[in-house]
């Protein structure tokens, strides 16, 4: 996959923060080097956020986002302030626009404070430079008119490439050049057409890239498929809803995962869904449990989120909780309602983000399991399925 190709859940997400009229969209567009914002002395001109997929060497794939005005007013305005937030949730590199000829203002000394609340990389960068220039410590001043600074900004954050840059592997570390390695992918109701979806996508590109022996096969075709291969695979993947069946076929001398739980490990922390797993069967009649999935997609009759897992969830507990669903950028901010939190691999949304939302979890004291660990622990092979990690 090069550096075009790489999915925006797998890009650096450079976030540019800060008040309405601060020269945010007009800094966007002059760092883009593009028309990407629409740049007006309206205050409020930027409604929802902006992106921008680029190369930004040395740090290399990354999003650009455009956010609203921190200092938005009314009840529309409030709503964008959320998208800013959101947005926030999920970058890796933040910029602070301050309009230099207003000065560093309370909403902007928030926003620093959030910043360095999450301990969050970040550029305070003065913007209309040439128009004033008040004393600012630490600040970076810029004119999008005149193009000064620019190329320092775009210097400031190649500086975060050790710190930020995504060079982490999925399976990489788990196999060897040469092992064959065999993906069980369903394709069933639920599956998009003509195409696999991206975990599958990315675990196939990295073991090609590692030269090992990617094997694709659905479950039906999987004992065909084991018995064709002149000796055991080093690995069987699969994908989550099919744990069960597949691990009765898969000797239990061949080590056994899920694209699900490589992603849990990859993106997030394994041993928190892990621990998480342990209250589904402890669940009682009215206990509230969200189900929350990072990307948004039409839902089938058995879709996996809203019918399979609560159905599982049901049949182990005894019992009858209350379920809530999320998609996509929705994610509660008050979670100590929920006795549990069931999310899905994280796929789609960046690391920074699907760590967030563990950690928020960790301190409202929840406790979360992802779809793969779920199956895995509700089809009692949680252990086999993680034991290729030890």
């Amino acid at each position: 996959m090069s550096l075009n190709e790489t999915v925006s859940a797998e890009r650096i997400h450079i976030g540019f923060f800060g008040r309405r009229n601060a020269g945010k969209s007009s800094l966007v567009n002059a760092v883009t080097g593009q028309a990407l914002s629409v740049v007006s002395d309206v205050k409020g001109t930027t409604t929802d956020p902006v992106k921008k997929a680029m190369e930004l060497l040395p740090l290399g794939p990354v999003l650009i986002i455009d956010t609203p005005g921190f200092d938005d007013e009314g009840a529309l305005g409030e709503k964008r302030v959320q998208k800013a937030k959101e947005i926030l949730g999920k970058t890796d590199i933040a910029i602070l626009a301050v309009d230099a000829t207003l000065g560093v203002s309370a909403e902007d000394e928030a926003l620093l404070a959030l910043f360095r609340e999450r301990n969050l990389p970040y550029l305070l960068v003065c913007t209309k430079a040439d128009l004033a220039r008040p004393d600012v410590p630490d600040a970076l001043f810029v004119s999008s008119v005149t193009g000064e600074g620019i190329e320092a900004l775009k210097n400031r954050l190649g500086d975060f490439a050790k710190t930020v840059r995504k060079d982490k592997k999925i399976l990489a570390d788990l196999v060897s050049p040469g092992d064959v390695v065999v993906l069980v992918i369903p394709i069933d109701e639920s599956a998009p057409k003509g195409r696999l979806i991206l975990p599958q996508q990315q675990v196939l590109r990295e073991l090609l890239d590692v030269g090992c022996i990617p094997v694709c096969c659905q479950p039906e075709t999987l004992p065909n498929t084991l018995s064709a291969l002149q000796s055991p695979p080093r690995l069987v993947v699969t994908d989550s809803q099919a744990f069960k069946a597949v691990a009765a076929m898969v000797p239990e001398s061949v080590a056994l995962t899920s694209f699900s739980i490589l992603f849990a490990r990859y993106k997030g922390e394994l041993a928190q869904l892990m621990a998480g797993a342990e209250r589904l069967s402890r669940l009682r009649d009215g206990d509230r449990v969200l189900i929350s999935e990072g990307c948004t997609h039409h839902r089938q009759c058995n879709d996996i989120g809203t019918v399979k897992l609560p159905n599982m969830i049901r049949k182990l507990s005894g019992a009858a909780p209350e379920f809530s669903f999320t998609s996509g950028g929705e994610f509660p901010e008050d979670l100590t309602e929920y006795a549990l939190v069931v999310h899905c691999g994280g796929c789609m949304l960046t690391e920074t983000e699907m760590r967030r939302r563990l950690s928020v979890l960790r301190e409202a004291n929840v406790p979360v399991v992802n779809y793969g660990v779920a199956i895995a622990a509700m089809t009692g092979i949680l252990p086999r399925a993680t034991a290729v990690f030890r």
